[in-house]
């Protein structure tokens, strides 16, 4: 992050319908109700759908913000009106503070070539095209010379991983490695706000794991703000900063992956997390006590407030020796350490 108090992309009461006249239904509807709820009533009483209903959120510059839910909770829609691939039909979109929803045509595709990056799901390479390019081509529409956006293409092919396949065509490449063409392709603009709508949920859970860990070095390096999308609570906790989590086209929870975890707010956003292994996503802050009128005994076993309840409860269980184990009659057959149950817990949750 730069500091800057402005925020990458700020959205205030936000509003998709679809159907016939909806964005004069929705005026009207606003006007005649007090909250979201009765909005949405009044528009479906006249046919039609609030996809996305009084949204408002805001995202800092370099955070990586994940919108998760189920299938038709409007995260979808939502980045389609952030990024005004779809007009939305009522509300307030600012990326870095400047007003993209009464912005002109033209000022639209200027954004997306040079400030705004998008990733899908479904790759969309040229098939004609080689891997060089397939990445190079948005510097071709900004009217760039060959030989410069050649070299900046193979920067970003080489930051995604694909160095020795510039010369290939997509289908000689893996599903994965197109995947890694399209990342390149939205990078090579070097833009500000990246989003990405579930651009791993094609492929395969070792191919997928991989991007997540490359994707998260590519975010560490570049520092961009990243919206992205999700239906996988495990790849929302790996990934976020912070989550907002969605059902019938609002947002029901924003928070850290913490939060979701250790605090949700209903049984929806509980439902979502009770398989997760709390003690890989939650930190020592997040149960510790205040030091005033508590008290604790002489042994430190060199907690930090961000170390994982996981790796805490490992350091934890170094203060105690090993302890006998028998079998079911009572014979002894072994000893443990009880810091190696909680060191192999978590090396087995890590493989979930």
């Amino acid at each position: 992050m730069t500091g800057s108090e402005t925020p990458a992309i700020s959205c205030r009461n936000l509003w998709q319908v679809f159907g016939d006249n909806a964005d004069s239904a929705l005026k009207q509807a606003l006007s005649h109700h007090n909250n979201a709820d009765e909005v949405s009533q009044a528009l479906r009483a006249k046919g039609l759908v609030p996809a996305v209903q009084d949204v408002n959120f805001e995202v800092k510059e370099g955070e990586l913000f994940v919108i998760m839910g189920l299938s038709g909770s409007g995260k979808s829609t939502l980045i389609r009106c952030i990024s005004q691939l779809l007009p939305a039909s009522g509300g307030e979109i600012r990326i870095e503070g400047e007003d993209i929803v009464s912005a002109s045509k033209a000022r639209l595709i200027a954004l997306r070539r040079k400030t705004l990056g998008m990733v899908f799901q479904h790759f969309g390479l040229f098939p004609h095209m080689t891997v060089a390019d397939n990445v190079a081509y948005p510097l071709r529409v900004q009217g760039i010379k060959r030989k410069t956006r050649r070299a900046k293409a193979q920067e970003v092919i080489e930051l995604v991983g694909l160095a020795g396949r510039e010369d290939r065509y997509p289908r000689e490449l893996s599903g994965g490695q197109r995947q890694r063409v399209g990342i390149a392709r939205s990078l090579v603009t070097d833009c500000s706000v990246w989003f990405l709508d579930e651009p791993f949920s094609a492929l395969d859970p070792l191919i997928r794991r991989q991007l997540q860990d490359e994707f998260l070095d590519i975010q560490a390096k570049l520092k961009t703000t990243i919206v992205f999308i999700t239906h996988d609570i495990n790849e929302a906790l790996k990934l976020a900063d912070r989550i907002a989590i969605m059902r019938d086209g609002k947002i029901v929870q924003i928070g850290t992956p913490a939060d979701i975890v250790l605090n949700p707010v209903d049984d929806y956003v509980r439902e979502f997390s009770k398989d997760v292994a709390k003690g890989r996503h939650a930190n020592v802050a997040s149960v510790m006590q205040s030091p005033e009128g508590n008290s604790y005994g002489v042994d430190d076993p060199g907690l930090r407030r961000d170390m994982t309840l996981d790796a805490a409860l490992a350091r934890c269980m170094e203060l105690y020796d090993p302890v006998p184990v028998r079998d079911s009659n009572g014979t002894l057959v072994g000893v443990i350490n009880p810091a190696d149950l909680a060191a192999a817990l978590q090396v087995e949750t890590d493989h979930v």
